[in-house]
């Protein structure tokens, strides 16, 4: 007979008087063990109880207190389920440091940052999610045409690994479409394809830190995952405020070695770096040989005014790594980004890319390539901007209308979010807490702050939430607020 449960379980004979402890004891440790796993329907209790040779008021009386324990929940006509949020153990110790075998581990990632706040485990019926794109509306007809079309002819191709720097075709068309989109003067021998902006901050990471050494000023607030990438390559970070004119250049301090910023569309705030800012940007860099990486994640949506110009195009000095994304003007389950990177750090680029993975999916580049080339990726933002243009205006309308007495927004004119301050002493983390059990996902601005006195706020993706789902996420956040 096949077992009834992935464990072994060994109990007293039965009429014993410790069998009922017994069978709750191992059936209590395989849940605390990960034995038995989170969501697993258990078996009825008849079954488990013909299965290991017990009466079923044993099996019962066992469940009973694995339920009354919180180990258990049970679901109408369906059964018994291990819970998905286990309790803490009575007779656990509370931890006093690292185990011995987390010691072997980096000090760093014994306890990793969260990588993405707006980032959740349960996705909420009406989630205002951060830097996620509409999918729902993507071409998906076409891709895959472009990629059968482009696995045949793969399948033409001598067996050989591709270059660290990216397919050439692909290449070509990302110089073409960001000369185009952005007016960044680049060809394709300057740019690298990647695997995501993330892998872009990582691969710089390691060319351009020396640990204990380089310092690297990072927007505060700001996106996690860079300072994550830079601080585990032994970087010291030095966290630079930013205010309406995007970061505030005469904070930076005088050692600075590289500065990471998003001009376009500050993240999370959203303001834009000014001309004047930029020009002194760019000035402070050549004055102290440090290097600027440009995150230019979302800019291709713009709603309104004249987009200013990329730092790439404006620095004549080679002191700008520019790096783009095609997670948020496409979809973000596709991978792949670039670095518009200057002739002195190729060489190193091209390493450090073969060290870590050789190349990026052959495959996913060629369709990128043809769905660029062809026209496709215009029509796309085109139709794209004109859709989240739409779904901001609703959301700044309901926002101004409906929660004034509580929320300042932000003013921003581009990207997939907007955030706002609180105008009172509201707890922004308790309300993102009520918010969540009415199905609304909305994040906190707290976590994007890691020095210094942080705002209060409240920050909204309007990415991956159509026009209804916003009203009536906003209609349900509207009774959360303190009268």
């Amino acid at each position: 007979m096949d077992p009834v449960l992935p464990l072994q379980i060994t109990l007293p004979r039965e009429g014993s008087r410790t069998l009922l402890r017994a069978l709750h004891q191992q059936l209590r440790s395989a849940i605390l063990d990960r034995r038995l796993q989170p969501g697993l329907r258990l078996p009825a209790t008849r079954t488990l109880a013909d299965a290991y040779g017990v009466s079923r008021n044993t099996a019962v009386a066992a469940y009973d207190l694995l339920l009354s324990e919180g180990y258990l929940v049970t679901r109408p006509r369906s059964g018994a389920y291990v819970a998905d949020v286990l309790p803490q153990s009575r007779h656990a110790k509370a931890p006093t440091g690292p185990s011995p075998s987390e010691r072997r581990l980096n000090a760093f990632w014994r306890d990793p940052p969260i990588m993405m706040p707006g980032v959740v485990s349960k996705k909420a019926r009406f989630d205002f999610r951060l830097g996620i794109a509409e999918k729902r509306l993507f071409p998906f007809d076409i891709w895959r045409r472009l990629s059968g079309r482009s696995l045949r002819a793969f399948a033409d191709e001598p067996a050989a690994y591709s270059s660290p720097r990216g397919r050439a075709e692909l290449r070509d068309a990302i110089a073409k479409h960001i000369s185009f989109a952005r007016a960044v003067a680049c060809g394709a021998d300057d740019v690298f394809v990647v695997g995501g902006s993330q892998q872009a901050f990582d691969l710089l990471a390691r060319i351009l830190v020396t640990p204990s050494r380089t310092v690297v000023a990072i927007e505060n607030p700001g996106y996690l995952a860079i300072r994550a990438a830079f601080t585990v390559a032994g970087a010291r970070i030095a966290a630079v405020p930013v205010d309406n004119e995007g970061m505030i250049v005469d904070a930076l301090p005088a050692d600075a070695n590289v500065i990471c910023v998003a001009p376009s569309h500050q993240f999370p705030m959203g303001s834009a770096m000014s001309m004047r800012r930029r020009a002194a940007l760019l000035r402070f860099a050549t004055a102290r040989k440090a290097v600027i990486i440009e995150d230019d994640y979302d800019a291709e949506f713009r709603f309104g005014g004249r987009p200013l110009d990329a730092l790439q195009t404006l620095d004549r000095h080679e002191s700008v790594f520019y790096v783009g994304t095609f997670s948020k003007s496409l979809f973000p389950g596709i991978r792949l980004g670039f670095v518009v990177a200057p002739p002195w750090a190729r060489r190193a680029l091209v390493a450090a890319k073969h060290l870590s993975d050789v190349h990026c999916s052959v495959l996913d580049q060629d369709t990128l390539a043809a769905f660029i080339a062809e026209g496709h990726m215009v029509r796309h933002v085109r139709k794209m901007r004109a859709t989240y243009a739409r779904r901001l205006e609703l959301l700044l309308t309901h926002l101004h209308k409906d929660f004034g007495r509580w929320l300042e927004p932000i003013p921003s004119v581009a990207g997939l979010h907007v955030a706002a301050f609180t105008k009172t002493s509201v707890d922004s983390d308790r309300i993102v807490q009520r918010a969540r059990e009415r199905e609304v996902g909305v994040y906190s601005l707290r976590p994007y702050y890691f020095e210094g006195p942080s705002r209060s706020g409240l920050v909204f993706g309007y990415g991956a939430i159509d026009e209804r789902e916003i009203v009536e996420g906003l209609s349900r956040l509207r009774r959360v607020w303190p009268k």
